[in-house]
């Protein structure tokens, strides 16, 4: 079988550059029960907007406030590995034995679902590389019939013989029976010369790409629209059993319209509400990843989303991520240095985590969250109250999506949430790998 990196007629020196490609991915098979919409079709929204507009003065997108503390870095126990801040599961993958990729595989996930299929035109142009996951390359591609776009993700296929990834076959299950406003669109999955693609809708920007640039600037309004979407994406998926496992600004993906998607289900995992069950804690890229993980807990549910979820809300207010550590070690320094050190008081379960007595704080430090963010003015007392409850140390006082929701900053606090309809004026498309590569010129002129 031939995995072959021609598939798009794409030569490999040019698979990531952004001039448009005019050859067609070809299709075939004519069945397929999710199709992707006409240009002149609706889009693929199944709820109503329950966002209403409310003129509110803009924040600068870059506050001229000083940065946040940068701790001195304490040296690493070697007995606890160091890795890049993004998520390990990809290694642990990469052993686990998959069986090779066939039609029974393709085609028996979901009877009512056949996943190999084609686009209703039959072919697409490949636009762009738009970004590159753990687990394989995404494009912007545009079909050529309808002109409609949509997102390619190319699963990685190393070798033959290395069959079809479990992780993609996870994800592929899982994507198929979710359906949310505030979750990516899965429409299809095509298999051209043994390559696997999935076809997602299209989104403009994601959060990490939208925060880096100056055009635009998120008003107190749309910041609230932007964590109410997210929260509401996430209060689907925790009732339909499932953790995200990777919540950060690069998997939130939001389009011209103001409309804010989860993404990225390489690392979901469904789970039983009534029976924890154990996981893996090598998940959720380092600066997103809470406590109880850094401690060595593999019993865990959905409110390890819950805190990527209040640092995202964090995020959204200062423009850059806050907890932002080299390695394991370092990564609880930093939270430390903000939320102070967690005591037995604050979560009775610390001293029974695994790695306690390897990594437990050497001194006391006090809480500083309040302090900060109050003197810097980024948050509402209501923002800052959620934010606290999103982020507390104890898995068990977290605050949940739905409480997340219920709670005053969304309810009773002016003013109400309106969608970045202005998003639609901004000039480009704003991903984060085209920040990198933005950042990347700059150093060369530099």
């Amino acid at each position: 079988m031939d995995f072959s990196p021609d598939v798009l007629a794409v030569p490999r020196s040019q698979e990531s550059s952004h001039e448009k490609q005019s050859s067609a991915l070809k299709v075939t098979n004519e069945d397929t029960s999710i199709r992707t919409p006409r240009a002149d079709g609706p889009s693929p929204t199944e709820e109503p907007d329950r966002y209403r507009s409310q003129s509110q003065p803009s924040r600068p997108s870059d506050p001229s406030s000083p940065p946040l503390p940068q701790p001195s870095r304490q040296s690493v126990d070697p007995r606890i590995r160091r890795e890049d801040p993004r998520t390990a599961e990809a290694e642990l993958a990469s052993k686990a034995p998959t069986p090779p990729i066939d039609e029974e595989q393709l085609h028996g996930v979901d009877s009512d679902k056949p996943l190999a299929g084609s686009s209703r035109d039959g072919s697409y142009n490949i636009v762009s590389q738009v970004g590159e996951g753990t687990f394989g390359k995404v494009y912007k591609a545009q079909n050529v019939q309808t002109g409609v776009h949509v997102a390619l993700k190319r699963i990685r296929m190393e070798s033959e013989k290395d069959g079809f990834p479990v992780t993609a076959m996870r994800e592929i299950k899982l994507l198929q029976s979710l359906r949310h406003a505030n979750v990516v669109r899965l429409y299809e999955i095509l298999v051209s010369s043994g390559a696997v693609y999935m076809v997602f809708e299209y989104m403009d920007h994601d959060l990490t790409g939208i925060l880096s640039q100056s055009q635009f600037s998120f008003s107190d309004a749309h910041l609230k629209s932007l964590c109410h979407q997210m929260l509401a994406g996430l209060s689907y998926l925790h009732h339909k059993g499932v953790i995200h496992r990777d919540i950060k600004g690069s998997n939130i993906l939001i389009n011209n319209r103001g409309e804010l998607k989860l993404a990225d289900f390489g690392l979901a995992r469904f789970y039983q509400k009534r029976r924890r069950t154990d996981y893996t804690n090598r998940v959720i890229t380092l600066w997103y990843r809470p406590p109880e993980l850094l401690f060595g807990a593999t019993v865990y549910g959905p409110e390890v989303d819950m805190w990527s979820a209040g640092c995202i809300m964090l995020e959204l207010f200062t423009k850059k991520p806050v907890f932002q550590g080299n390695d394991e070690i370092h990564q609880l320094d930093v939270i430390y240095r903000i939320l102070g050190t967690p005591t037995q008081d604050r979560w009775p379960d610390i001293l029974n985590l695994p790695w306690y007595e390897l990594v437990k704080p050497r001194d006391p430090v006090v809480n500083r969250f309040r302090e900060m963010f109050q003197r810097q003015a980024w948050m509402s007392p209501a923002a800052l109250d959620l934010a606290e409850q999103l982020l507390a140390y104890d898995p068990s006082k977290r605050a949940s999506a739905v409480q997340a929701m219920e709670a005053p900053y969304f309810n009773s606090e002016q003013p109400e949430a309106e969608r970045p309809y202005g998003l639609a004026n901004l000039e480009g498309e704003w991903h984060e790998l085209e920040t990198k590569r933005e950042r990347a010129k700059k150093r060369k002129k530099e």
